[in-house]
C-alpha cells in the first residue's frame, strides 16, 4: 500500500526500466533513446520538448479500480486506514527522425515491458512509501481507435505512434489510523473559543 507518493513513483520506475532496458539493446542502432515521463505541455508543438529518438510517458488518467474497491473498503473499515485502489492509465509516444527509428522505439519498449510483467520491489521508486510485497502490473490496455483520437484531439499535438499502458493497482493508503476513530473535521465559521 503507498503512500500518495506512489502515482509519481510508478511513473519514474516505468521511466527507468525502459531506460535501463534501451541500455541493454538500444532500439536505433548508433543511438542513445531515452524514456521520459512528460505533462501535456511539454509535447505542444512548434518543438516538443522530447529526445529524439525517444518515448513519451504521459499519464493522461487516473481512475478507481472498480472491482477492488468494495474490497479495499472493507480493509478501510477494519483498520482505520483509507485505502483507494488506482489504475494509472499512460500514454506511451514514439518520437524518431523517421517512421522506422519511431517503429523500433515502440517496439523494444513493448518488449520490455511485456517481459517485465509488473514492477516490484527495487524496480519501484523510492518515495512511494512502498510497503515491503507490493507490486504493480502493467498491461497494454484495450482502447478502441476512436478514444485514442479523442485524447489526441484534446492535446494540442498531432497524432503520433502510441500505445496505451496500464499500471494497475496502486494503492494510496494512509498509515497509523487513530484507534480512537478521531476524524479531521473543519465547522467553517466558527471561531477559537466561541461556541456553536
Amino acid at each position: 500500500m503507498a503512500g500518495f507518493g506512489g502515482i509519481a513513483a510508478v511513473g519514474k520506475s516505468i521511466e527507468s526500466v525502459l531506460n535501463a532496458g534501451y541500455a541493454v539493446q538500444e532500439p536505433v542502432p548508433g543511438s542513445n533513446t531515452k524514456s521520459r515521463l512528460v505533462r501535456t505541455e511539454d509535447l505542444d508543438p512548434p518543438a516538443p520538448s522530447v529526445t529524439r529518438p525517444g518515448l513519451s510517458l504521459l499519464l493522461y488518467r487516473v481512475d478507481f479500480t472498480k472491482a477492488l474497491r468494495p474490497a479495499w473498503a472493507v480493509t478501510s473499515a477494519a483498520d482505520g486506514n483509507v485505502h483507494l485502489p488506482l489504475d494509472l492509465h499512460y500514454l506511451l509516444t514514439a518520437w524518431g527522425d523517421n517512421a522506422e527509428d519511431e517503429h523500433r522505439v515502440i517496439g523494444r519498449s513493448m518488449q520490455i515491458l511485456e517481459e517485465l510483467g509488473g514492477l516490484t520491489g527495487p524496480q519501484l521508486q523510492v518515495g512511494g512509501d512502498w510497503s515491503v510485497a507490493e507490486s504493480v502490473q502493467l498491461y497494454l490496455e484495450d482502447m478502441p481507435t476512436d478514444d485514442l483520437m479523442r485524447t489526441f484531439d484534446s492535446l494540442r499535438c498531432e497524432f503520433r505512434l502510441s500505445i496505451p499502458y496500464l499500471a494497475r493497482v496502486v494503492v494510496v493508503s494512509t498509515r497509523g489510523g487513530s484507534p480512537d476513530g478521531d476524524v479531521l473535521t473543519s465547522i467553517r465559521g466558527a471561531r477559537p473559543g466561541v461556541g456553536p
